[in-house]
């Protein structure tokens, strides 16, 4: 194999991407330990999220608004709320689990 077709394959492989279970394993096994399957994949799903908006916020420094440039760009701002949404969801969801698995009659 010539040193161009090892560094196309290796590229290549680089390129190859993971599932989401498999690029975050041992943070799946970690709170599907600790919250039970459904709410460990929420719990990982939500520092998804929780890193996306992190992400766009960062991003928002730099891409600013063409009429206001002490704001984010639209599209930007838009993402940020779908992701704020899309988390407030998936809380609601992770609280209904929490509160289906307590026992009757008792309140936190």
């Amino acid at each position: 194999m010539t040193e161009e077709s090892k560094r196309q394959s290796q590229a290549c492989a680089r390129e190859k991407k993971m599932t989401a279970f498999q690029e975050h394993k041992e943070e799946l096994e970690h709170y599907e330990q600790m919250f039970g399957r459904e709410r460990g994949r929420l719990a990982v799903s939500l520092d998804r999220i929780t890193n996306a908006l992190v992400l766009a916020g960062q991003h928002g420094v730099y891409c600013t608004s063409q009429r206001n440039p002490m704001v984010p760009a639209m599209d930007l701002r838009m993402i940020h709320q779908e992701l704020v949404h899309a988390k407030e969801l998936v809380q609601s969801v992770m609280e209904e689990l929490r509160k289906a698995k307590e026992p009757p009659g008792i309140q936190p």
